[in-house]
């Protein structure tokens, strides 16, 4: 199981789904820290598609000619789709959890801005990180700020911003790997949105239904686009049926 971190994080903020993958078992799993990231060295990498073809080449040197299968939130999302389709014959399985569909910020549909619970305990245990988690908290509580703390926020701190804001201005591939693939990718799928997400939204996901006949697609009330962070418990449900149907070939 190959997964790929959003950007400006690293691979913590995908760490939630560790329990997920104990319980379904026999996974062996391959967190990658994307160039930027936490630790992770940028180099020359100088946009959305060199960093896809960087993640390309890493996974063909750790994992070989193996099966397997890729995950990726958010910005993740867009390169495991990526990955996906360009290592096809080897690849299991497709996850993204609100992942990127429109590269173009101004040319995605989304939803605007809503907040639906704010819990005042957040502000003294969040200190000087309140202002990083109230910029996407959808449904706030002691609960998701820890969650946050934990696994988000030292992605945000840790990240290289000027090689962020190099890759940031070049931030599309080349080509959708729907359309430089244009066959229907028939592995088990799941894509995973939020219908709060004012990020990368929802409905761009689903334009992209036809091409994935044995996806499952959802959209989760009550969240943003740190859905992992608030729907824990649909994430981990949702991505636990994906990988049965994986491991049975359904």
């Amino acid at each position: 199981m190959v997964l790929l971190h959003g950007f400006g994080l690293d691979h913590r903020s995908l760490l939630p789904l560790e329990p997920t993958f104990e319980r379904s078992g026999g996974w062996r799993r391959l967190y990658l820290d994307l160039p930027g990231a936490t630790r992770s060295p940028a180099g020359a990498v100088s946009s959305s598609q060199q960093v896809a073809d960087a993640v390309t080449d890493e996974i063909r040197t750790r994992v070989g000619d193996e099966p397997f299968a890729v995950l990726g939130g958010s910005f993740g999302g867009m390169i495991a789709r990526h990955v996906a389709h360009e290592l096809r014959p080897q690849v299991l399985g497709l996850a993204t959890l609100a992942g990127v569909f429109i590269a173009a910020h101004a040319e995605r549909a989304v939803p605007p801005r809503t907040v639906l619970r704010q819990e005042p305990e957040v502000v003294p245990l969040l200190g000087s990180a309140l202002d990083q988690y109230r910029e996407g908290a959808v449904v706030e509580s002691a609960a998701n700020a820890r969650e946050f703390l934990q696994y988000v926020a030292p992605g945000l701190d840790g990240a290289d911003q000027p090689a962020l804001d190099r890759i940031a201005g070049s931030y599309s591939l080349d080509r959708e790997p729907e359309d430089a693939y244009p066959e229907p990718f028939t592995q088990p799928t799941l894509h995973l949105t939020a219908r709060q997400d004012d990020v990368v939204g929802y409905s761009d996901a689903w334009n992209r239904l036809d091409h994935y006949p044995r996806a499952s697609f959802a959209v989760l009330d009550a969240a943003g686009h740190d859905l992992l962070v608030e729907q824990p418990d649909l994430c981990s449900a949702l991505v636990a049926d994906w990988l049965k149907r994986i491991r049975q070939g359904l």
